[in-house]
C-alpha cells in the first residue's frame, strides 16, 4: 500500500508569504504607487505568459537560458515528425512548447505598446508591480519568483524625466523613512566619451561592462580585465584619477567639462547630468542623496543616456533601484526610434533594509479591529446584530464562530492583535451595560448597550 502522506514541499527558490510578510509587503508597495500615481504614472499589468517567440533572444544567451518554458497543453508530443530519441533538448523544444514566463517587465511592455500603439497617448507613462520568473539556481537573495516594480515614460527625449525620476525615488525613501541611502548617476554618451579619451573608442562596450564591477571586484582586478580587452598601461593611467575624482557633483561636473571639452560625446553626457540637477533645484528636490559617478556603468547595453542606481552606504546590500534612458525600446518588434526612460525598484531588497531597520510601522498585520465574545445562545442574537452594525460602519470586526472558555477567546484576539474585545454576556445584558477590553493597554470600560456601536466608533477615532 503506497503512502501519499509525505509532507508537502515548495518549489526552490518560491517563497510563501504569510499575514505578517503580506501586510510589510502591501505598506511598501502602497508607498511606492502613491508616488508614482501622484507624478502621473498609469498602472499597467501583462499576462505571466508571453509567446517564446516574443521573450527569446531579447536578454542574450544566458537570458534565454533562464527562460521558465511551458510545454504545450494536451499530447505535446503527438506533433513530432520522428523519433523523440532522435531529438536534441535544443531541437525538440519549438515542437513542445510555444510559451514562457515572463523574465522581466521591459520586454512585455514593448510588447504591449506595439500592439497597443494606435491607441496610446504619447508620451505614455506606466508603472507595473507584478512577479517574473528565472531558471536560475536558488541561492540566498536569488529567487526563482520575485517581485518587479518598474516605471517608465516613453514617447520623449525630455530631460524632465530624468528630473522627475529623482524626486520620485527621494519621495518614495523619505516616505519609507528610509535613511543613508544614495541616487548614483551617470550618462552613457560620457562613459562613450571616456573611452574616446583613453584612446579605445571602439571599446566602449568592454569599458562598461568592466568599471560596472568596480565595488564588487576591486580597481585591480577591473584593470586586469581591461588590459585583457586591449587597455593599455597609458589608458589605465589617465583612468583612474576619473575613477576617483573628489568633491560633490557640482564640483565633479565642473573638473571634467574642462578636461573633456574637446569630446562632444562626453560633453552632451555632461550637459545632460547638469541640466537634469538643475531641474531637480528648480522643483526644490533633494539633492544631498545624489552624487554623480563617472564609474556608474550599469551593464545593460541598452541604455543611452542618463543612468542611475540607488545604494545604501553602508555597503549592507546591493543596489535597490536602477535604470536609465533607451532610445529604442520597441525597436525588435518593428517599431524603432521610441525613447524613454524608466527605473525599477528593487521589492525584496529594499523590504530586507527595512526590516533590519525596524522601520516597518508596528501591527502592519492588524486586521481586525473587534473581537465580540461568543457565549452561546445566551447573547446569540446581540452580537450578531452588534457584527452587522460595526461592519456597516467599516469597523473590521469578528464574532468569534464557537462556544469557547472566555481564557481561549481572549488569547485568539491576544494573538491576532486585535485591540478591542466586547464582553456581552447574560449579566451584561441584563444590566443594559456591555463591558470592553483595551487589548494594548489591559483597561476594561463600558458602555450602554444601545450607545455600544457610537463609543466604538469613538474609541477608534482617538
Amino acid at each position: 500500500m503506497s503512502n501519499n502522506s509525505s509532507k508537502p514541499t515548495k518549489v526552490k527558490g518560491m517563497r510563501d508569504f504569510g499575514p505578517k510578510q503580506m501586510a510589510r509587503r502591501s505598506y511598501l508597495l502602497s508607498t511606492i504607487k502613491a508616488t508614482f500615481t501622484k507624478y502621473g504614472f498609469l498602472p499597467l499589468e501583462t499576462p505571466a505568459m508571453e509567446n517564446l517567440s516574443v521573450l527569446t533572444g531579447k536578454y542574450g544567451d544566458e537570458g534565454d537560458q533562464l527562460l521558465f518554458k511551458v510545454l504545450n497543453s494536451g499530447d505535446f508530443l503527438a506533433k513530432l515528425d520522428q523519433d523523440p530519441a532522435n531529438y536534441t533538448a535544443h531541437t525538440i523544444l519549438p515542437k513542445i512548447a510555444e510559451k514562457g514566463l515572463r523574465y522581466d517587465l521591459t520586454v512585455p511592455f514593448a510588447r504591449y505598446v506595439v500592439m497597443n500603439r494606435n491607441d496610446l497617448t504619447f508620451p505614455f507613462r506606466r508603472y507595473q508591480i507584478q512577479p517574473v520568473w528565472r531558471a536560475d539556481r536558488p541561492q540566498k537573495g536569488r529567487y526563482r519568483e520575485f517581485m518587479q516594480c518598474d516605471a517608465d515614460v516613453i514617447g520623449t527625449k525630455s530631460l524632465l524625466c530624468e528630473a522627475e525620476i529623482i524626486m520620485m525615488l527621494n519621495e518614495i525613501f523619505n516616505g519609507l523613512e528610509l535613511e543613508g541611502y544614495e541616487i548614483t548617476i551617470n550618462n552613457r554618451q560620457f562613459l562613450t566619451g571616456l573611452s574616446e579619451f583613453l584612446g579605445q573608442p571602439n571599446k566602449e562596450s568592454a569599458l562598461c561592462v568592466a568599471i560596472d564591477k568596480l565595488e564588487k571586484i576591486g580597481r585591480d582586478k577591473v584593470y586586469e580585465e581591461l588590459t585583457i580587452q586591449g587597455f593599455e598601461q597609458s589608458a589605465l593611467t589617465k583612468l583612474t584619477p576619473i575613477l576617483s575624482i573628489p568633491g560633490d557633483s557640482k564640483a565633479k561636473l565642473a573638473i571634467l567639462k574642462k578636461q573633456f571639452s574637446g569630446i562632444a560625446s562626453a560633453v552632451t553626457g555632461l550637459k545632460e547630468i547638469q541640466e537634469t540637477l538643475d531641474m531637480v533645484e528648480a522643483m526644490s528636490g533633494d539633492l544631498t542623496k545624489v552624487n554623480f559617478d563617472p564609474s556608474l556603468a550599469r551593464g545593460l547595453s541598452y541604455y543611452t543616456g542618463t543612468i542611475f542606481e540607488v545604494r545604501m552606504l553602508d555597503g549592507s546590500i546591493g543596489s535597490i533601484s536602477g535604470g536609465g534612458r533607451y532610445d529604442d525600446l520597441t525597436g525588435v518588434f518593428g517599431m524603432p526610434d521610441i525613447p524613454g526612460v524608466g527605473i525599477s525598484l528593487g521589492i525584496d531588497r529594499i523590504y530586507d533594509v527595512l526590516d533590519k531597520r525596524n522601520l516597518f510601522p508596528p501591527n502592519l498585520e492588524q486586521n481586525t479591529q473587534v473581537l465580540i465574545i461568543n457565549f452561546g445562545d445566551e447573547n446569540r442574537d446581540f452580537t450578531l446584530s452588534l457584527v452587522k452594525n460595526l461592519r456597516q460602519q467599516n469597523i473590521s470586526s469578528e464574532l468569534y464562530p464557537d462556544i469557547a472558555k472566555m481564557k481561549k477567546q481572549m488569547t485568539y484576539a491576544d494573538k491576532n492583535s486585535i485591540p478591542l474585545v466586547v464582553i456581552a454576556g447574560k449579566q451584561e445584558l441584563e444590566e443594559q451595560k456591555v463591558t470592553l477590553k483595551d487589548m494594548f493597554t489591559g483597561n476594561q470600560f463600558a458602555s450602554p448597550i444601545n450607545e455600544i456601536t457610537d463609543t466604538i466608533a469613538d474609541y477608534f477615532k482617538r
